[in-house]
């Protein structure tokens, strides 16, 4: 029968050391998985391992390489194969954001998102691939909201998370005669993120983001692991190429409300700056 039954299984969870992904490296800790963690930052992995440990992961691994650094992040996964084997559970969720309108943003800002979230999930499926247990892995690339519903100020996002959701259901087809499940969460408003610090900055903001909710409250980094989970399980042995929403019913039209109020603040802000430079 199947079942959640995580122990020792090989997982490894890239951008795992903060926010919503640093909480689905904890949940597969708690549930005696290994556990391998990748952030840019050395310092962060070395205090996420200890995190893990700590949470009771049946061992750790960690890697310092950007996402956008094809070579150093296949070098790193490569290390980590030669120490775990093969991976049964791959998690991607190194991203970028910032409000911006697409009017005043630069080319180069607008590449930068791209090249952190779209081309940087690329490159984790790239460098994973060799490595994957064939059949039996399952990949679970992280999205947003931005990737199925416009947002003022985010046009970079929206392009660059709609690109990994294609991403995740065209290699659900290129991969599944291997045996390999690939699905997108997409995260509601998550408390305690720099995320949502960012979407939702002050508290007129936050109420705004919690009134727009149908469940009445912003999500935690706990939900979307629950969810990871599940995807990660046998339970979940026949879904593969599923875009699924993990926001309280916040994609239902919510999150508009935040885009609209947020893209105000913005065209306020810049007035304000025109006003004072004239």
């Amino acid at each position: 029968m199947a079942e959640l039954n995580f122990a020792e299984k090989r997982v490894l969870v890239v951008g795992g050391t903060s926010g919503i992904n640093r909480g689905i490296a904890e949940a597969f800790a708690r549930e005696g998985a290994r556990v391998a963690v990748v952030s840019r930052k050395q310092a962060k992995v070395d205090d996420t391992l200890a995190a893990l440990r700590k949470a009771g992961a049946s061992a750790v691994h960690g890697f310092a390489a950007d996402v956008r650094d094809a070579a150093a992040l296949a070098e790193g996964v490569a290390e980590l194969h030669k120490l775990w084997g093969e991976l049964d559970v791959v998690v991607s969720g190194a991203a970028g954001n910032f409000p911006a309108l697409a009017s005043t943003m630069s080319a180069n800002a607008f590449k930068s998102v791209i090249d952190i979230d779209l081309l940087g999930t690329f490159h984790v499926m790239k460098a994973v691939y060799p490595f994957l247990k064939k059949p039996g892995a399952s990949i679970i690339n992280i999205s947003a909201p931005q990737a199925v519903l416009p947002m003022l100020a985010q046009s970079h996002v929206s392009a660059a998370k709609a690109g990994v959701d294609m991403i995740t259901r065209s290699l659900a087809v290129e991969w599944g005669g291997e045996g390999i499940r690939l699905n997108s969460i997409i995260p509601g408003p998550i408390d305690g993120t720099e995320g949502m610090a960012r979407l939702a900055p002050g508290d007129h903001l936050r109420k705004a983001v919690v009134d727009s909710v149908p469940l009445g409250r912003m999500g935690s980094p706990q939900d979307i692991a629950n969810a990871c989970l599940f995807l990660a399980s046998d339970l979940a042995a026949y879904i593969t190429g599923a875009i699924l929403p993990v926001d309280g019913g916040w994609v239902q039209g919510g999150v508009a409300v935040v885009g609209s109020t947020l893209g105000d603040v913005i065209e306020k802000s810049q007035r304000d700056s025109a006003s004072i430079s004239d």
